[in-house]
C-alpha cells in the first residue's frame, strides 16, 4: 500500500501537469492513442521475454513522434491521426497476443492496471521519471507555455516551437507508459483529461488551474487506492469514477452559478 500510494501520487501529479498542456493544445485523446500503441509494445515484450514496459516505452515514443510527423507533413487533422494510431496500436497488440497463444494474466494487468502490485524497482523508476519530467517542464516553463497558447507569436519571438512540440510529445509518451501500472491501457486518458477539464471549469489562471488539477488528480488516486483496498475492488475503475464524480460536482456547482471567474 505504501508503494502504491507513493507511486500513485507521483503519477497523478505527472499526468495532470503533462495532460494540461495536451488539453490546452486540443490533444486530449493523445494520451489514449499513445496508451493503445504502447499495448503493442507490451505484447511484443511479453512475446520476446523482455520486461514489457521497456518495449512499451520504445514503441510509445516512436508512435508519438510518428503521429506528430504525419500530422505536420500530410496536413491530417489531429483527431484523425490520433484515431489511426489508436486503432493500429490495438490491432498490432492483438495480432502479437494471438501469435503468443492468447491473453494472459500479465496482459490483463497492463490493460486494467495493477498499482497494488507495484514493486520497489517500479516505484523508484516512477519517482525518477516524474522528477526528471517536472524539472524539464519547470526549466522550459515559459517557452512551453508561450508555444501552447500562441505558437505563431512564439516562433516570431525566437522560441524553437518545433523542438518544444517534440519535447512535449516525448514527455507524453514517457508519462503514458509510466502511468499504465496505475489505471491500465484502457483508462489512461482519464488521468490526462478529467482532472484538467474539471480544473479549467473554475476559470482561473494557468498556475491556479494546474494546482487545482493536481489536487483533484492526487485526491482521486489516493481515495481510489484506499477505497479499492478496503472494499477489494479494482483501483483503476475506482480512481476514474472518483475523478468523474469531481467533474460532475464541479459541473453542478457551475450550473448553480456558484463559480465566479477571478
Amino acid at each position: 500500500m505504501h508503494r502504491a500510494l507513493i507511486s500513485g501520487i507521483a503519477i497523478a501529479i505527472l499526468c495532470s501537469v503533462v495532460g494540461l498542456f495536451l488539453v490546452l493544445r486540443r490533444y486530449s485523446l493523445f494520451g489514449d492513442a499513445i496508451a493503445h500503441s504502447s499495448f503493442g509494445g507490451i505484447a511484443l515484450g511479453l512475446l520476446a521475454g523482455v520486461y514489457p514496459l521497456w518495449t512499451a516505452y520504445g514503441v510509445s515514443i516512436v508512435s508519438a513522434l510518428i503521429i506528430t510527423k504525419i500530422k505536420k507533413k500530410y496536413n491530417i487533422s489531429g483527431d484523425a491521426s490520433i484515431a489511426v494510431l489508436l486503432s493500429s496500436g490495438i490491432a498490432v497488440g492483438l495480432v502479437i497476443i494471438g501469435l503468443s497463444g492468447g491473453f494472459t494474466i500479465d496482459i490483463f494487468s497492463f490493460l486494467f492496471g495493477s498499482i497494488l502490485l507495484v514493486s520497489v524497482d517500479d516505484t523508484v523508476l516512477i519517482l525518477a521519471l516524474t522528477g526528471i519530467i517536472l524539472i524539464v517542464i519547470l526549466s522550459l516553463y515559459r517557452q512551453i507555455l508561450y508555444s501552447t497558447f500562441n505558437e505563431e507569436q512564439a516562433k516570431v519571438s525566437g522560441i524553437p516551437v518545433e523542438k518544444i512540440n517534440y519535447l512535449i510529445i516525448f514527455m507524453a509518451g514517457i508519462t503514458v507508459v509510466t502511468s499504465i501500472q496505475l489505471v491500465g491501457v484502457l483508462l489512461i486518458s482519464a488521468l490526462f483529461v478529467i482532472p484538467n477539464v474539471t480544473a479549467i471549469m473554475y476559470g482561473r489562471g494557468f498556475k491556479q488551474t494546474a494546482i487545482i488539477s493536481m489536487s483533484f488528480s492526487v485526491f482521486s488516486v489516493v481515495v481510489g487506492i484506499l477505497t479499492s483496498y478496503i472494499f477489494d475492488i479494482t483501483p483503476a475503475g475506482t480512481i476514474v469514477l472518483i475523478s468523474i464524480g469531481l467533474l460532475g460536482g464541479t459541473m453542478g456547482i457551475k450550473s448553480a452559478g456558484l463559480l465566479s471567474r477571478k
